[in-house]
């Protein structure tokens, strides 16, 4: 009787076992899918963030631009007033008007740039979360391997709510609803 009780126990551990190595083999496939669209959608963020740094800092060098061409108005002005012999009301107006066009255009390239720096911001703001549902996911898939081999239940538990935290993440980050706040941000630097 001893051998068939034997035999009968070692089939129910077997079946545990496979059990928990089924679970496992269709979380991680599940899991390396999201993962994957989650790095897809990750990567088109940092294209786009790459656009809105370099559109602000085009912008910024146009700004820089307009200022430099409004001081040597200004100066141009100075030495025509210092100058010995008199000089035409119309040449002053003429640098007053480029001297206030230049102030005017530096404003809306300064709205311009700050806009670039704000829509770089915004999508940073998801792409970290993005990142971070990437790792998570795949501290998830490692558990999970470690999980087949030791057949834990508490570490399959444990894969199984870091995966949920993942995905959360991700679908929240796909929505753009941010779920972290900027000490994280500031934390991931």
């Amino acid at each position: 009787m001893g051998e068939i009780e034997e035999t009968i126990k070692e089939a129910i551990e077997k079946a545990e076992e496979s059990s928990i190595n089924s679970r496992v083999a269709i979380i991680v496939s599940l899991v390396a899918t999201f993962m994957a669209l989650c790095n897809i959608k990750n990567s088109s963020m940092i294209q786009s963030m790459s656009k809105a740094q370099a559109s602000s800092i085009d912008a910024w060098s146009y700004y820089e631009a307009k200022s430099t061409k409004e001081n040597l108005a200004v100066n141009t002005v100075e030495l025509l007033k210092l100058q010995a012999k008199k000089v035409s009301d119309a040449t002053l107006k003429n640098y007053a008007d480029k001297i206030a066009q230049y102030e005017k255009d530096k404003e809306a390239i300064k709205k311009q740039a700050e806009g670039y720096e704000k829509q770089y911001d915004d999508i940073h703001e998801f792409n970290d979360q993005f990142e971070i549902t990437e790792a998570l996911l795949s501290i998830a898939i490692a558990l999970f391997g470690i999980t087949a081999l030791t057949q834990k239940k508490w570490l399959f538990a444990f894969a199984v709510v870091l995966s949920i935290t993942g995905v959360v993440l991700g679908t929240t980050a796909f929505f753009k609803i941010s779920l972290l706040g900027e000490w994280v941000a500031k934390l991931l630097g």
